[in-house]
């Protein structure tokens, strides 16, 4: 039991330490996503270790010891993605616009059962539709939809990164970005609510680190630090979601949140976790949201599985322009700070795809 229990420590030990490390390659970066399992883990080694070890020496307590303070550290992360955390629900204030809902989905590109996203649009009646990973053939099969959703801009790529945008909403204007790479659309969309209010929609996909993905975070970083920049920018009330292959709680999700201004619903919430739709003990929050101060969530969750590898992630939110009681929630960048974020943009800006060139005619 003693070497188990050795072992076992060693490998959540170093889980739970290499975040510390600030370096932007995919071995450091990975064991953020899974802080809820790790975290899981080491109270169970911890308590399977005191309660069963009997050899209790002196590395046997430091060891102990080195678990608790870790355990603090992953309980300070992720205990404001908690209910436990929550302040206010904001469920009395009055509405000063309908209600709007969001799908925000990665179908996954391979995944060919298109009937099944279809059939949950038509079941929810989302104002707004997000499809990440959405190819031609995604395309093809959503084509079923356009007649309920007017408003569109469609991306089909092959590598894995194609967007479509569908509304039911009056659009001002609708655009593609790309802020980092020719290959990673993101979509800019300036919206009206039915009785004429604006705001302003991003969905956003950038690439995750990872052994077969990119090596390194600084595409990911930078496309999410450069659309924080731009919505600082935005005069509306402002949405913003999508896959960002990152976890709230993840450095770079923080800074993005400063940088922008905008508020985590996931805060107070619980974790709401996309990531993976098959694996429930494995799943973690990816596929994130964020709004300005102005947007008041009235429903949060995910939806059920449509054969990809991320569930839905389903969001109904109302605009009030007179309220600034969520104002307390928004978090600025400190000093030091925005020159990181600059270092963290320009670095994505540079650094060169792994992902296959696609073809041009």
């Amino acid at each position: 039991m003693l070497t188990a229990f050795y072992i076992l420590s060693a490998l959540i030990i170093m889980a739970s330490t290499l975040p510390f490390i600030t370096h932007q390659h995919w071995m450091f970066r990975v064991w953020e996503f899974g802080r809820i399992q790790v975290l899981v883990l080491q109270i169970i080694t911890l308590a399977l270790g005191i309660i069963f070890v009997e050899d209790k020496s002196l590395i046997f307590w430091g060891i102990v010891l080195l678990h608790t303070g870790l355990l603090i550290n992953h309980a300070i992360i992720l205990i404001p993605y908690t209910t436990m955390y929550r302040k206010n629900p904001f469920e009395s204030i009055a509405k000063h616009s309908e209600t709007i809902s969001i799908i925000s989905v990665n179908v996954y590109q391979f995944n060919e059962r298109y009937q099944e996203l279809i059939k949950l649009v038509r079941e929810v009646k989302p104002d707004i539709l997000l499809t990440m990973e959405s190819n031609q053939a995604w395309e093809d099969a959503m084509a079923e939809i356009e007649g309920e959703y007017p408003n569109f801009k469609k991306v089909a790529l092959e590598n894995t990164y194609g967007i479509h945008f569908y509304s039911k909403l009056k659009v001002k204007s609708i655009k593609v970005n790309y802020f980092i790479a020719d290959d990673l659309p993101s979509i800019e969309a300036s919206l009206l609510t039915e009785n004429g209010k604006p705001f302003t929609f991003f969905g956003v996909h950038p690439p995750p680190p990872s052994p077969t993905e990119e090596d390194t975070s600084r595409e990911r970083d930078g496309e999410l630090l450069s659309l924080g920049k731009k919505v600082l920018k935005t005069k509306d009330p402002v949405i913003v979601v999508g896959d960002f292959n990152n976890v709230a709680w993840a450095k770079s999700s923080i800074l993005f949140r400063k940088t922008s201004e905008l508020i985590d619903p996931r805060i107070g919430r619980g974790f709401v976790s996309t990531f993976h739709a098959r694996y429930r003990l494995l799943r973690f929050p990816i596929d994130l949201f964020f709004h300005s101060t102005d947007i008041f969530i009235e429903d949060f969750k995910t939806l059920r599985d449509i054969g990809s590898d991320h569930l839905p992630l389903f969001c109904k939110f109302f605009i009030n322009l007179k309220e600034d009681v969520q104002e307390e929630e928004v978090e600025t960048l400190e000093e030091g700070e925005k020159d990181e974020v600059e270092e963290m943009i320009e670095d994505g800006i540079e650094e060169e795809s792994d992902r296959p060139k696609l073809a041009t005619e």
